[in-house]
């Protein structure tokens, strides 16, 4: 089952605050992918781009950019209320 991303906000140290189309609010530690997947230090080490996360067309996920994006279903598996 799909949990369409709604809305996504940034706060500090690499947390998303993610709210899903039921109403569902959670939070997502983006930092924990800096070791896992080397594309994602981007977000650390390119000032700005952090923040310019958006929701994809449909809530099928969240993007930075054409390389940097996460499914709703990570999102949800791996977000913590």
């Amino acid at each position: 089952m799909f949990h369409k991303v709604k809305e996504v906000n940034t706060l500090s140290d690499y947390i998303l605050q993610i709210t899903f189309q039921d109403g569902t609010k959670k939070f997502y530690d983006v930092s924990k992918l800096f070791l896992k997947w080397d594309i994602f230090k981007n977000l650390k080490t390119i000032k700005g781009l952090f923040n310019q996360v958006k929701v994809d067309k449909g809530g099928y996920g969240i993007s930075w950019n054409d390389e940097i994006d996460l499914s709703c279903d990570e999102l949800w598996e791996n977000g913590y209320i």
